[in-house]
């Protein structure tokens, strides 16, 4: 027998705030009517840690003392055994999403060695010949906007062969000065990182001109911590021999489920 599960909620980007209400409904299409031992909704969110390679082996009380950290857990019964006529059929559901005792819901992130993840799983028993039915949804989590405006502190740069970092043969190098500001360091993650870049010289012609968002995430417990960045995005602010001492504009988004405000706990990092 045909039956197809789905979890659909009301907001079409998913983005909950804490203390709001994830709210949607189980949609259940079968063309005749199916029996079931009930069905179930729950909601969970997790925080997954793990080592990079390179540090396997050096930590093991990390995989020890760092389980997945649960963030919040809720369950319901949507609907007790019987039958669900054929043809569609919606199910609502509301889950409030507000954490118990000091827990603190952090933002939804994707990354290579830290994961924040909240997810609603709905489950449906059948009779025992029949395969039971299972559903996923992840949604994601925002934090609350900051009510005190950050002041932007603007940081000059200057970029010369000698500010290069981990170069081996440095007299090859050509000589070059590139300067240029960024309009903040302490960014809100809902707004672009701005500010300009001007090379005032260089020996050999410019083919490209490239921005990297780099990632830190660091993983660990008492015995000892693993750091590890990773880059995010790299996106092009300039192509071929541009112009010297003419400002180039920097503007770049921020990639929303691969970054997060910078996050500080016990077992892990994220900057």
């Amino acid at each position: 027998m045909s039956v197809t599960l789905d979890i659909r909620l009301k907001r079409a980007n998913k983005v909950y705030h804490e203390g709001e209400a994830v709210a949607g409904v189980i949609l259940l299409v079968c063309k005749e009517s199916l029996q079931h031992h009930g069905i179930s909704l729950n909601m969970e969110g997790l925080v997954n840690l793990q080592l990079s390679s390179k540090s396997v082996g050096v930590f093991e009380a990390f995989y020890n003392s760092v389980k997945p950290i649960q963030l919040i857990s809720s369950n319901i019964e949507v609907a007790k055994a019987g039958k669900v006529p054929a043809g569609k059929t919606e199910i609502p559901f509301e889950f409030p999403l507000n954490t118990k005792g000091n827990k603190v819901l952090y933002e939804t992130y994707h990354g290579v060695f830290v994961n924040i993840q909240y997810t609603l799983r709905c489950d449906m028993k059948r009779p025992l010949l029949a395969k039971d039915l299972s559903r996923n949804c992840e949604f994601i989590v925002h934090c609350q906007p900051q009510k005190a405006k950050v002041v932007p502190t603007p940081v000059n740069f200057t970029i010369t062969p000698d500010t290069l970092q981990n170069i081996r043969e440095r007299s090859s190098l050509p000589k070059f000065l590139i300067r240029g500001h960024l309009d903040a360091t302490n960014c809100v993650i809902s707004q672009p990182l701005t500010g300009e870049v001007v090379v005032e010289n260089s020996d050999v012609p410019i083919k490209s001109i490239e921005l990297q968002l780099v990632r830190v995430e660091t993983c660990g417990c008492a015995e000892g911590y693993a750091r590890d960045a990773t880059e995010i995005q790299n996106i092009q602010i300039a192509e071929g021999d541009v112009c010297h001492s003419l400002p180039i504009p920097i503007y770049m988004v921020f990639p929303r489920l691969f970054t997060c405000p910078t996050l500080e706990t016990t077992n892990f990092k994220v900057g």
